[in-house]
């Protein structure tokens, strides 16, 4: 900072000092440090309690009600856990929850497997390594709906590029080729746009776990004359475990979370089968206005997802102690 920024900035403090009230310029001065901290950070705690703390327990009362949104005149009743016993006995949302673990784990499972190994080519910096690391992550920069739309017409069986190129590769027609109509097709449908769109975000997670790693190690391990394949199993993957379950867990709430992309390309068909849980609240929510019983459900997938999540990141920090 030059002589003249410094004492511009002097003459900004001055000035402030000079328009701060006495009685209020005691005070701070009063304050601890943890105390002046706490001052500028309580209206944003404050609103973040107000937006996800005063829903969720909204959301627990109507859980325990007959609560219909569509009908706010009638009288509220008590149902005590009516509506979590109706949740936990429908075979249809436990239909939907099968059908919600079937893409969570294919998901992950795609995206953990391609993501670490285009991260860990683009770890080797080979020549234009930087053009093809942002070639990758194109996809994950679009917004859902575009990819979304953009899916669509790639699956159209008449005129689809998708539909074309395997009629090409394996010489059935195109008309033949249902990827959004057919009941075996569609779910894997839903997860390769998924996978596309999203194996960049665990590409860039797993990228800085190998970028962590410390170069003397692998030096070390050449002077013990160890192989690449010994390298790799033996201290890529171990150091880079804790970024890989980070992924995994990121993603898992995620697409836990599916809505947006199965709305857009088969509105959870064809009949149900990628009908996932939260088209299934959204329906039950505003289609036939079972609010309390929709609360009931919401309630229930919090409870799972977070004991879940607590669970893993217990694991998670077993292997980071390690």
């Amino acid at each position: 900072m030059t002589i003249s920024q410094s004492s511009i900035v002097e003459k900004a403090a001055d000035a402030t000092a000079r328009a701060t009230p006495s009685s209020v310029a005691r005070r701070v001065r009063g304050l601890s440090d943890r105390a002046i901290a706490w001052l500028f950070i309580a209206p944003a705690i404050t609103l973040l309690l107000a937006i996800n703390i005063f829903p969720l327990l909204w959301a627990v009362y109507l859980s325990f009600t007959n609560y219909r949104a569509n009908r706010p005149n009638a009288p509220v009743l008590g149902v005590g856990f009516g509506n979590y016993q109706r949740v936990l006995n429908d075979p249809d949302i436990w239909q939907a929850m099968q059908t919600t673990a079937h893409f969570v784990f294919w998901t992950i499972v795609l995206q953990t497997v391609i993501g670490f190994t285009l991260a860990y080519l683009i770890d080797r910096k080979f020549r234009g390594h930087a053009f093809w690391t942002t070639i990758i992550l194109i996809p994950m920069m679009l917004s859902p709906a575009v990819v979304g739309n953009f899916w669509r017409f790639l699956y159209e069986p008449q005129i689809g590029l998708f539909a074309y190129a395997v009629s090409l590769v394996s010489g059935i027609p195109t008309s033949d080729i249902q990827m959004l109509g057919n009941v075996t097709l569609a779910p894997w449908a839903i997860i390769i746009v998924d996978t596309w769109m999203w194996t960049p975000y665990v590409m860039l997670i797993c990228l800085a776990g190998l970028r962590s790693i410390p170069d003397y190690i692998y030096e070390a391990a050449e002077v013990d004359r160890a192989s690449p394949w010994r390298q790799f199993w033996s201290i890529t993957v171990p150091m880079a475990l804790p970024f890989i379950m980070l992924a995994v867990l990121f993603r898992g709430i995620e697409n836990f979370k599916m809505f947006d992309m199965v709305t857009l390309l088969t509105g959870g068909g064809p009949g149900s089968v990628t009908e996932v849980a939260s088209i299934t609240l959204k329906r039950a929510a505003f289609e036939s206005w079972a609010t309390g019983r929709a609360s009931a459900f919401a309630i229930i997938l919090f409870v799972a997802v977070f004991g879940l999540a607590n669970i893993y990141v217990k694991a998670l920090n077993k292997v980071k102690q390690r």
